[in-house]
């Protein structure tokens, strides 16, 4: 996994110095789904869906969206090597993870629909066609799917975002793209981001602060492993991208 090394005052980074991202225009929800369409967000890992759009799946909650969370994998391999988070330990924590951060959101477990699709973690590239097929299956027409940009620069997050496409392609859906790690590369790379893709979500500060509040459930990301140098998969420079007023996604 590619994972940001800059903190405040440190290296620039998209999120904190791209000049392009003022200019990102402002869209309604409406807008970008139409009332009604039924969102389904395929998450390559547990957790991506409340980093990546937090604050929109409160909102689609908010106005009664129906709503497919599609969890790809189950997250067990983010601790290659520790001793204290075994990929045994992981395959349940972060589950368990997941629906303590779904509950912060404000999100009605009661009726949820949420599909955990057991695929390997950190694998998906070689399964893409596979993946693809299956996401296509639980594909309605009138969707609207979230999920990883192709290009965002981690392996699981590239083959979700091809295999949604394809799957998208497929049953004749709309497709919105959501960049996570990207935002984290350096400054320098800014113009390979899709800018003129780009739409901006507002959100409210109850919204951001739900949101970040749903990312510190996921315990085992916030702790690495010290024995092995192993650094948390949520640093805080990702959490404190998350203070942003809001998300985006490219169309």
């Amino acid at each position: 996994m590619i994972k940001p090394t800059a903190m405040s005052g440190g290296p620039a980074q998209i999120w904190n110095s791209a000049a392009q991202l003022a200019q990102v225009p402002h869209v309604e929800l409406s807008t970008l789904i139409p009332p009604g369409a039924r969102v389904v967000v395929v998450a390559p890992h547990p957790g991506d869906e409340v980093v990546a759009c937090g604050g929109l799946l409160q909102l689609l909650s908010s106005l009664d969206y129906p709503l497919q969370l599609i969890s790809v994998t189950d997250g067990s391999a983010s601790h290659p090597g520790s001793s204290l988070w075994p990929p045994k330990r992981l395959s349940v924590f972060r589950a368990q993870e997941s629906a303590e951060a779904l509950r912060r959101l404000g999100m009605p477990l009661h009726s949820l629909k949420w599909l955990r699709g057991g695929f390997a973690d950190s694998a998906l590239a070689v399964r893409e066609q596979q993946l693809s097929q299956f996401i296509a299956r639980y594909l309605q027409t009138g969707d609207v799917v979230l999920s990883t940009w192709r290009t965002d620069g981690n392996d699981d997050h590239d083959a979700v975002g091809r295999a949604a496409a394809s799957a998208c392609a497929l049953m004749g859906v709309r497709l919105l793209e959501m960049p996570i790690w990207a935002w984290h590369w350096p400054a320098r790379d800014a113009t390979r981001i899709p800018w003129s893709r780009a739409r901006k979500i507002h959100l409210e500060t109850r919204q951001v602060a739900r949101k970040r509040h749903a990312a510190y459930a996921y315990a085992s990301q916030l702790a690495g492993d010290p024995q092995i140098c192993l650094a948390p998969m949520l640093p805080p420079v990702l959490l404190e991208r998350m203070r942003d007023p809001y998300e985006i996604v490219f169309v």
